[in-house]
């Protein structure tokens, strides 16, 4: 079956009544018939997942081409568990300078209350990463693209590296979500993803994803996520679960309206440049296209010298624009980013003429997005 296909039909039927939807039990105790069930493996407590919970595992795994599923209640929530379920005290690891910002400040103020010590690194450093690989090394996360600034990584080159010296490879994928993106047939060890984004699709819930298709891994993280009592509720799994069977259809709006807008963009006299990687202008966009199989709807800009008050005029007169956190929703957004950029000196958006912006093209037709930014830029000019 294509992928299409596989995500819709991953459901198990469960007694005798046959819903296209699996239930939604809100329950906290399970009641069950026999002693011997009751300390057993099975999911005998609510906080460890019910019907809708090993729905929504099935389609991930199927999304992932993985073999085993662990949810997290939020994206960020499965960056901590799978980096705390196989890291411990006196370990080492490596984390790209582009990563997601909460996730990198987990890294390093988090883990080293933990007895874990972090080193950032440049994201395009590529087979090059070897040099940084301490005898206490013991990981490596990967994003890509970055967040915010849109770096590629040379992921195969950077697992080649992990591989050969004993090393985990960690990455985060809520970018590639699976349908543009497959960093397990890449020779990753694990992969996380923010549900809370294009899964769910409808910026209304929450959720986070760790998976494998090593057992080892999968029951570390297992019993990492038991002992820190993680769950998510049947309610955003439903909401997750429901959200994923268009995902393919809504991915595909997402992607050509991006490419649309980024194009406009790349037309613009208030833009330095569009850091999109499905652009041919895009520094990494050959490492894109060998890895990539597509593009979705999230993207950044570089203005050109701007003041912060046309900055202000800027954002302030967008209509259809929202300035908000997150992404993936059917909405468009637009933030500044600049207050969260933190890089290494020498990388290559660190002497940005002007504001990096970050864009998430939604749902809406992309002539009236490109009108809104239109109108937009003549207010920033006043």
């Amino acid at each position: 079956m294509k992928d299409d296909t596989k995500l819709i039909h991953t459901r198990k039927q469960r007694g005798p009544v046959k819903t296209v939807n699996p239930p939604v039990e809100r329950g906290s105790t399970v009641l069950l018939p026999t002693r011997e069930i009751l300390y057993g493996d099975g999911k005998v407590y609510g906080r460890m997942g019910l019907t809708v919970h090993r729905e929504l595992e099935a389609a991930m795994c199927a999304l992932e081409n993985a073999t085993h599923c662990r949810l997290t209640a939020n994206g960020l929530q499965s960056i901590a568990l799978a980096v705390g379920a196989l890291l411990e005290a006196g370990d080492h690891i490596l984390i790209p300078d582009c990563a997601y910002g909460p996730s990198r400040r987990y890294c390093t103020r988090r883990l080293s209350a933990m007895g874990i010590s972090a080193t950032r690194f440049n994201p395009t450093i590529g087979e090059d990463i070897e040099a940084l690989v301490q005898e206490n090394t013991k990981a490596i996360l990967l994003e890509s693209p970055g967040s915010l600034t849109m770096d590629i990584m040379d992921t195969p080159a950077i697992v080649e590296v992990a591989k050969a010296r004993g090393l985990l490879t960690l990455f985060d994928n809520t970018w590639g979500v699976g349908v543009f993106h497959r960093p397990l047939d890449l020779g990753v060890d694990v992969v996380m993803q923010a549900l809370t984004k294009y899964p769910v699709g409808h910026a209304d819930a929450l959720g986070g994803a760790v998976l494998t298709n090593d057992p080892r891994l999968a029951n570390k993280i297992a019993m990492c996520s038991e002992d820190w009592g993680i769950s998510l509720s049947p309610d955003d799994a439903y909401t997750a679960l429901r959200g994923l069977r268009s995902l393919h259809a809504r991915l595909r709006q997402h992607e050509a309206s991006g490419y649309k807008l980024a194009n406009w963009l790349t037309t613009r006299s208030e833009v330095d440049c569009v850091l999109h990687p499905g652009l041919e202008s895009h520094p990494d966009h050959a490492l894109w296209k060998r890895d990539f199989t597509g593009a979705n709807g999230l993207f950044s800009i570089i203005l050109k010298e701007t003041s912060e008050a046309e900055l202000d005029r800027f954002l302030e007169a967008m209509t259809l624009f929202g300035m908000g956190f997150s992404w993936g929703g059917f909405e468009s957004l637009l933030i500044p980013c600049d207050d969260q950029l933190n890089r290494i000196e020498g990388d290559r958006i660190h002497d940005r003429p002007g504001p990096l912006l970050r864009i998430h093209v939604g749902l809406e037709d992309p002539d009236d997005l490109i009108a809104d930014l239109q109108q937009a830029f003549a207010a920033m000019q006043r």
